[in-house]
């Protein structure tokens, strides 16, 4: 088909962006979009195109805005229950630190999804993902991570397989076994860091090759920060992941600064994320690096934290910077992207052109598919979102409403997508 009458195309074209060359569009007004077979095989002016291809079906923008669809590299999709208790005992003054350390925060989460049978867990979850794909995400990276024993951390993984086979939604799989220390080793840590090195990410690898024989392997990602895994710690989980053959990832620089960012850019693990506290040493070795820096604008939000990722400094020190939701049940549970990019331009001080880079391109980049997804240029899945709007800016702008008219998957046209 042929998709036209575009107002602004916005392309993103090209390899991420970093450093100060973050916030090129790549936009071709009165634009047009040529698809096949579900992969972009042109984009140009929109009256040429149509001359040239008009024994093709045409599907008009109406001369609304297109922008490639949003890729959400960081969120905690697949959980059962929910933590309303403790957003009232932080509005109440109790910490996030203070709550986990009194049994709740991620082991809430924890006890509710190791009950959750699979049906129960996905039927949760499959709502989420209807909610976030009909505000524009076409891909998101889910983790696991809220079992901590091996049996529940492959049922999530399942459901999140069964989420982005159930179509609509692409599902990247994230293995999160080091979330925190399960109570069961609250006095002997170093029994669980052990069990993850030697017994489960070996499990983990075997079960995956067989069940999915055709994927690349997950992620595995290790929460580095105080009360969960220090330093040290999320070296060992992570070194032994990447001779196993995993991809890497890092939670780091939430509450304080471990050094775990630096770790991440020496271990070439493909995103740091969250990246409060990071330091210049840190920002400066993810520069240097490979290493996409994630930031989470949603969980400073959601916590009525005022200090967000230092992206002045990531820009002019030459760091990926991409965004992402974070989306998970007990800090920040949203995965609106339009969301987070107008968080990033109030609070990060994103241009909105900068913040759209950071949620397609750079934000593929931050899950190692950036060569398939994050752009509207010919070889490329064709995943696009139309606006309800002529201008890009009216997302950051036009908070809180959805502003996504229709989103395209895979050249697949889907329009009045369920939000619940």
């Amino acid at each position: 088909m042929l998709l036209h009458s575009i107002s602004q195309l916005v392309t993103v074209a090209g390899p991420p962006q970093r450093g100060v060359t973050l916030g090129c569009l790549g936009i071709i007004n009165n634009g047009a979009v040529l698809i096949r077979e579900g992969l972009i095989e042109m984009v140009g002016d929109s009256d040429e195109m149509q001359r040239q291809y008009a024994d093709e079906e045409m599907i008009s923008a109406n001369h609304h805005a297109v922008l490639p669809g949003f890729v959400d590299p960081h969120t905690h999709l697949v959980w059962a229950g929910d933590r309303a208790l403790e957003f009232e005992q932080r509005l109440e003054g109790k910490s996030y630190l203070e709550i986990m350390a009194a049994g709740g925060g991620i082991q809430s989460t924890v006890n509710a999804t190791r009950l959750a049978g699979k049906d129960l867990l996905f039927d949760e979850s499959i709502v989420r993902a209807r909610s976030i794909f009909a505000h524009g995400t076409t891909t998101a990276e889910v983790k696991s991570g809220y079992g901590l024993v091996l049996e529940t951390e492959r049922k999530q993984l399942q459901v999140a397989m069964d989420i982005g086979r159930a179509g609509m939604l692409e599902v990247v799989p994230t293995f999160l076994g080091a979330h925190m220390i399960p109570r069961e080793y609250n006095d002997a840590p170093h029994k669980y860091v052990d069990l993850l090195c030697h017994q489960i990410l070996p499990d983990i690898k075997e079960w995956w090759n067989e069940i999915f024989p055709h994927e690349r392997l997950p992620f595995v990602d290790v929460f580095c920060e105080k009360g969960a895994f220090d330093l040290q710690q999320s070296r060992s989980i992570l070194q032994a992941a990447s001779t196993l053959g995993f991809p890497l990832k890092i939670h780091a620089d939430e509450f304080e600064n471990l050094g775990g960012a630096s770790l991440a850019a020496e271990l070439g693990a493909a995103s740091a994320d969250h990246l409060v506290k990071t330091n210049p040493d840190d920002i400066a070795a993810l520069a240097q690096s490979n290493t996409v820096a994630v930031s989470l604008p949603c969980t400073p939000f959601g916590l009525s934290e005022l200090e967000y990722s230092p992206a002045k400094e990531m820009i002019e020190a030459g760091c990926t910077l991409a965004i992402a939701s974070d989306l998970n049940p007990g800090t920040a549970w949203c995965g609106n992207m339009q969301f987070v990019i107008a968080l990033a331009c109030r609070y990060m001080k994103l241009t909105p052109a900068q913040a759209i880079v950071a949620a397609t391109i750079n934000a593929a980049a931050a899950i190692k598919l950036d060569d398939r997804i994050g752009s509207i240029e010919a070889g490329k899945q064709a995943d696009m979102i139309i606006l309800s709007t002529a201008d890009y800016r009216q997302i950051p702008y036009r908070f809180g409403v959805n502003q996504v008219k229709t989103v395209v998957k895979k050249g697949v046209i889907h329009e009045n997508v369920p939000t619940c």
